[in-house]
């Protein structure tokens, strides 16, 4: 399995390709995998996908405090 650091640069790299598209591309390529039946690499490419996301919020959620 993948560890956290690995995910995050990953998430990096997308964002640096693919600038706010991001958590799609990311999402592509989680379905391709799940549909070529690849669950391992629907899990860590979902995970991925999360990451992306969290990392182009722009806003916190309800009653979350900003770093």
């Amino acid at each position: 399995m993948i560890d956290e650091t690995d995910i995050w640069r990953a998430v990096n790299l997308l964002a640096k390709h693919y600038g706010a598209d991001a958590a799609l591309a990311a999402a592509r390529r989680a379905e391709e995998l799940l549909a070529t039946g690849d669950v391992n690499g629907f899990a860590v490419w979902k995970r991925i996908l999360e990451a992306a996301a969290e990392l182009s919020r722009s806003k916190p959620t309800t009653g979350e405090w900003l770093n």
